[in-house]
């Protein structure tokens, strides 16, 4: 079987972002870029499943500007076997990236579609959910435990309501939240392996899917500065200070 990860170029999460001049985007100069944080964790699991002996290859998949070469070198290095940048100099939104998605799938006869359950930078968490629908294959959400056997694949979901266990079956589409593993640090052998293996770079424009954004930005704000918080000496200040009706407590 082989398993499709996804990997997305976003901004480090340990950098400050700043919202450029206009308030039309983020300001991206001179900011460092790294992997997704849960598309790591989506790698790292879909290597694990080939450790495990589950999967026969791993291809690692992105879709954006050819930076993100930088991230598939990295996603290989962790481990996966080849890497898919399908090129696309606009920002494409969950719906074109979907489509996008599912004829990689169908051209490579994927069995397993592993996704972050989300990335940090737009926080939409749709692509996996339309995909499986494109697909018309079951799905699985916020995935926080995993296990494929006898093409069905056990796992469990972080719900509102506490966890979740279910079984589908094959193919399917994943997306991993924080707590499914945590992922590996690439060694400097394997960063210098991954340097060989094979990257094919594709036209987004080549499959002819409508890429036309469905969405307008308005405006792009920072959040308010939090204020600082004040030390109370007393529960009946606390009352007081939150406007709390003393019979309420």
């Amino acid at each position: 079987m082989k398993i499709l990860v996804m990997v997305k170029r976003v901004s480090d999460p340990n950098v400050i972002i700043r919202v450029n001049a206009d308030n039309s985007a983020v300001d991206l100069n001179n900011v460092k870029m790294a992997i997704n944080p849960f598309c790591e964790i989506a790698v790292e699991e879909a290597v694990r499943l080939k450790e495990a002996g589950v999967a026969s290859e791993v291809i690692a998949l992105s879709i954006g500007e050819s930076q993100s070469q930088e991230q598939l070198r990295t996603a290989l290095a962790i481990g996966a076997d080849r890497a898919i940048l399908i090129e696309s100099d606009a920002a494409l939104e969950p719906l074109a990236v979907a489509k996008l998605t599912a004829k990689v799938v169908a051209e490579e006869e994927i069995g397993l579609v592993l996704l972050g359950k989300q990335s940090i930078d737009t926080d939409n968490g749709q692509t996996g959910q339309m995909l499986a629908s494109i697909m018309g294959v079951a799905q699985g959400t916020y995935t926080s435990k995993l296990e494929v056997s006898d093409e069905k694949v056990n796992l469990t979901r972080e719900v509102d309501s506490g966890l979740q266990s279910i079984s589908l079956n094959l193919p399917a589409v994943i997306t991993c939240d924080l707590r499914l593993n945590e992922p590996r640090f690439a060694s400097l052998p394997n960063i210098m392996k991954a340097k060989r293996k094979p990257l094919e770079t594709k036209a987004a424009a080549d499959y002819g899917i409508d890429l036309a954004p469905r969405i307008k930005t308005l405006k792009v704000e920072e959040p308010d500065t939090r204020q600082a918080g004040v030390l109370l000496n007393s529960v009946s200040e606390l009352v007081e200070t939150l406007n709390i009706k003393p019979e309420a407590v």
